[in-house]
């Protein structure tokens, strides 16, 4: 039996949107982040970071959404969809843009403007680096649109976990007023029509009953 931990987060969102592309069965254990239900006893013998997502398959539990998505595909998928197949170049290039989203795009930038201006009343106001990850933000996601520009997708010919990984955090952008560009604005709008994604998105934004 697969179960998610973590919803209302675009990092959750990516874990639940994989289980819906790829038609899994899977139990939504739908915690919020910094609610104290990551840092329970119970939770923290899951996941003793205390973050959201995590997946738990039988024996193996994981966290991190990247690692998440690949091994969800990897395991639950035919070969080579959704992610490519290994050894390949394609592979290769697709763990470069999960690099790329999760550091540049996530943690580098979004995140920074989250924690000094969403939870300032935890990591204190620090209006000089929220300036700077704006910038950050701007300068490295131009990479992506340059690519998409002459791109239908990230990685070879159809959709995989980069894209999906690259849509959600481009949704947290819109979602934080930054101003993308027409390529980025019909990419993400692009995925955002996939039924999974609808799907996964509606489940992820509810709480548990």
């Amino acid at each position: 039996m697969l179960t998610i931990w973590g919803g209302t987060t675009s990092r959750t969102l990516h874990a639940h949107w994989m289980c819906h592309e790829l038609g899994l069965d899977y139990t939504a254990k739908l915690i919020g982040p910094r609610t104290g239900e990551t840092h329970t006893e119970a939770f923290l013998s899951i996941n003793p970071k205390g973050k959201i997502p995590v997946l738990v398959d039988n024996e193996l539990v994981l966290s991190e959404g990247a690692a998440i998505i690949t091994y969800l595909a990897d395991t639950y998928g035919e070969t080579g969809a959704f992610v490519p197949i290994h050894g390949s170049h394609d592979r290769a290039r697709y763990n470069q843009w999960l690099s790329f989203v999760q550091m540049e795009l996530d943690a580098h930038t979004l995140y920074v403007i989250r924690k000094h201006r969403d939870l300032q009343h935890l990591y204190g106001e620090a209006p000089a680096a929220i300036e700077a990850a704006i910038a950050g933000f701007n300068k490295q996601v131009a990479v992506a649109s340059k690519h998409l520009k002459e791109n239908e997708y990230l990685v070879g010919k159809s959709f995989t976990g980069a894209d999906l990984m690259l849509a959600g955090i481009l949704q947290w952008a819109k979602d934080y007023g930054f101003d993308l560009d027409p390529t980025l604005t019909e990419y993400t709008n692009r995925q955002r029509r996939r039924p999974a994604y609808i799907a996964a998105n509606k489940l992820n934004k509810s709480t548990v009953g």
